[in-house]
């Protein structure tokens, strides 16, 4: 079974500064591994942000948050980017 989320969600850095964008997520159960992951499209690109990676909090509405890690990062056009995550733990959807 496979769950999905898109829409409007907060990256927290390790320092607690928010990031906000869209985030489109979905969950994948297969052969027994659980996991998340998915893809978040920053409204503004920072340098603290093209540095994170580990320990990094995705709140989404609601208050529901869930622990990911950048896994890559790829420009989309000159002024957006679309950076890869996975997630650790629940998923927050």
């Amino acid at each position: 079974m496979t769950t999905n989320y898109s829409g409007p969600a907060r990256l927290i850095l390790v320092d607690g500064a928010c990031i906000s964008g869209m985030a489109s997520l979905s969950t994948n159960q297969r052969g027994g591994l659980n996991g998340w992951g998915g893809t978040f499209r920053p409204d503004e690109i920072t340098a603290d942000l093209r540095n994170a990676a580990q320990g990094l909090q995705l709140e989404l509405p609601y208050d529901r948050v869930g622990t990911v890690a950048v896994t890559g990062m790829r420009k989309l056009l000159a002024t957006q980017v679309l950076v890869s995550l996975q997630g650790h733990g629940p998923a927050p959807f």
